[in-house]
């Protein structure tokens, strides 16, 4: 990776003495010799505005540069072959974009012309939708996430193993008091930079999150994803429990599973217990709610496994039949056999057993917290990219112009306008900023051939050739990032 210096703006000859007046954004502010705007991103170096994040162009060819994904991974290129890359990380912005944007770049591909628009957007419709791989709960649905006390968000519906959040969003930003907005944009940048950020949910678990790492729960960090539910659970290990012990219960705060009622226990012609479990019941072997949400079995709220059992059934069980008792994590696990009153008694856990209960935990994938940052490409954006803003939309659609975050494959949301999705964990490191507005600067590229950029009206007059940009960024001194590459299979390595 290569950091460019953008060529330099002149000073504003209306400025107060030794000021002068940066427009990279609404705000225009006034900076002194020596110091920075608003933003951290732009200083006056002695009567000159600069950008402090140099521009990113991803580069091929020498270990000098820093490829952040692998370079022979099928997404590495948005173009399916290994090129230059000009990112819109330290571009700059020319919002509000009635003018073109700060880099539109052509580069040969074949036989065809390859046309880049680089741009960083000022985002206030944005937020970040976070994935945390846990089997506890964090809290109820649609409870307000809080950063230093202000509310960011909230919880939304769970998935298979995770918990979902979503962050953000313009009535966080704007529609609140100026403190929450702040709060809510600082904290979106934190975890779009892949720095932790601190967090409580109301009714709910403290969390630490911080983008592809272990998320930390009630100041303990998280280590597996549950292998699933309490009746997949079941059915993946039926056949290895059979002729091990009488009767599983995989104990889960959604789904917990009992296998002599499973209809995988069915088909291996397991013989009824006479378990009785407290919940509601399901289809056979499912029951819901049979115990409340919490950090202990199963995600659920209890410590002692047996407190979900009711009296066996003197019909069917007997004395000496075996009972073992897992979360969906293999994390706790407890083992009993049925005395003569048919009561459960702690024993021993058996070798075998124990090899199949470390079987669950390794299928557990680890614990990951996942960012995801989401914002709409619309408003005055797309004129920095063509005069017919439609136009830009249309080919979007179309699949004729390929949207990248900071190089990074962007997914497109179906339905009207460019609303998409990025994992900030693809992208190079501090690929974000932020402006008072408040609100989120970040990086994007739309990708297609030339003639087709013509087509949508675009500012053909301002495309520049990439061995242009390149060679005035060399007369003006390039500079090598620091601190190594990022290397193929290693994720978290650190492109500075």
């Amino acid at each position: 990776m290569t950091e460019i210096i953008p060529p330099a703006a002149s000073p504003d000859p209306g400025a107060p003495a030794a000021k002068i007046r940066c427009d990279a954004c609404p705000v225009l502010c006034y900076i002194a010799d020596g110091r920075t705007g608003a933003c951290d991103r732009y200083a006056n170096r002695a009567g000159t505005l600069v950008r402090l994040d140099p521009l990113t162009v991803i580069e091929n060819g020498t270990d000098k540069l820093v490829p952040f994904l692998p370079r022979h991974a099928e997404n590495w290129d948005v173009l399916g072959t290994e090129r230059t890359f000009v990112t819109a990380i330290g571009a700059g912005t020319t919002y509000p974009d009635y003018k073109p944007a700060p880099f539109i770049i052509s580069q040969p591909l074949g036989d065809e012309d390859m046309v880049t628009v680089v741009t960083e957007g000022i985002f206030s419709y944005c937020g970040a939708k976070v994935k945390i791989d846990t089997d506890r709960h964090i809290g109820p649905e649609r409870a307000t996430v809080r950063v230093a006390g202000e509310p960011i968000g909230h919880v939304t519906t769970g998935e298979y193993g995770s918990k979902m959040l979503s962050l953000g969003g313009v009535e966080h930003l704007t529609g609140g008091t100026k403190k929450e907005g702040r709060v809510t944009c600082d904290a979106l940048l934190a975890l779009c930079n892949r720095e932790p950020v601190e967090m409580r949910i109301d009714d709910g678990a403290d969390l630490v999150i911080t983008a592809d790492e272990a998320p930390i729960v009630n100041g303990v960090t998280e280590a597996r994803m549950r292998v699933g539910c309490g009746s997949a659970t079941i059915g993946m290990f039926a056949k290895q429990w059979v002729g091990l012990v009488d009767e599983v219960v995989v104990v889960d705060d959604h789904i917990t599973g009992v296998l002599s009622e499973h209809q995988s226990g069915r088909m291996l012609d397991l013989t009824p217990s006479g378990i009785r479990i407290k919940g509601r019941r399901s289809t056979p072997g499912r029951y819901f709610q049979v115990a409340g949400p919490g950090t202990a079995w199963g995600g659920t709220d209890i410590t002692d496994p047996l407190t979900i059992l009711g009296a066996f059934d003197p019909k069917k069980a007997r004395p000496g039949l075996t009972l073992l008792m897992v979360s969906t994590t293999g994390e706790q696990s407890a083992y009993f056999v049925l005395d003569e009153a048919l009561v459960p008694r702690p024993a021993p856990l058996p070798g075998p057993l124990l090899a199949v209960v470390e079987r669950i935990a390794e299928n557990c994938e680890p614990a990951v917290a996942s960012v995801l940052f989401m914002g709409g490409a619309g408003g005055s954006l797309r004129a920095g990219v063509t005069e017919n803003p439609i136009a830009l939309t249309r080919s979007v659609r179309e699949a004729l112009t390929r949207v990248t975050c900071g190089g990074a494959q962007a997914y497109l949301w179906p339905g009207g306008g460019i609303t998409f999705m990025v994992d900030v964990i693809q992208m190079p490191t501090n690929a974000f900023g932020s402006v008072p507005t408040p609100a989120l600067v970040a990086p994007i590229e739309f990708t297609m051939r030339a003639a087709d950029y013509a087509a949508l009206g675009g500012h053909v007059d301002e495309v520049r050739p990439l061995a242009d940009v390149i060679r005035e960024a060399e007369a003006k001194g390039l500079r090598t990032v620091p601190g190594g590459p990022t290397r193929a299979g290693d994720r978290r390595g650190k492109a500075a």
